[in-house]
């Protein structure tokens, strides 16, 4: 098992920072050609996520559909005032699974892997573990 651990400077208080190349690099440099990938980042108020990388309009949405469902003001009790940020972390998620075959991840024609940035800017962490897979071929 191979880990990589890349470091992200994000720029604003919430962005989608596209990684897919990075972690496609990190894959190859594991030697892993059939098995899956584990995209890990090791925060409360970010997350990774896979969707749309061909129309940045997309990612734009997907910010402002999070922002409409917790908006920045509330009723919340977490005195940091970082509540928002860790709501959408929590409905993105902090991890995705991809498969690899022949060495390359698998995705859509149009997917890409994205860190979603809810509390910047900041340097995140996302680390990346590739296994191989356990059937004989």
């Amino acid at each position: 098992m191979a880990l990589t651990t890349l470091s992200i400077s994000t720029r604003r208080e919430a962005s989608l920072e596209e990684i897919t190349d990075r972690v496609q690099q990190a894959v190859r440099q594991s030697g892993v050609r059939e098995g899956t990938c584990l995209v890990y980042v090791p925060h409360t108020t970010a997350g990774v996520l896979i969707n749309e990388n061909a129309d940045p309009s997309v990612a734009a949405d997907i910010l402002g559909a999070l922002e409409r469902i917790v908006p920045r003001s509330g009723p919340y009790r977490h005195a940091e005032g970082n509540s928002p940020a860790h709501i959408k972390a929590s409905l993105v998620g902090t991890s995705q699974t991809l498969i690899i075959h022949e060495g390359s991840l698998v995705l859509g024609t149009w997917q890409g892997i994205y860190l979603a940035e809810f509390d910047g800017p900041r340097t995140r962490r996302v680390h990346i573990s590739c296994q191989p897979s356990t059937e004989s071929a």
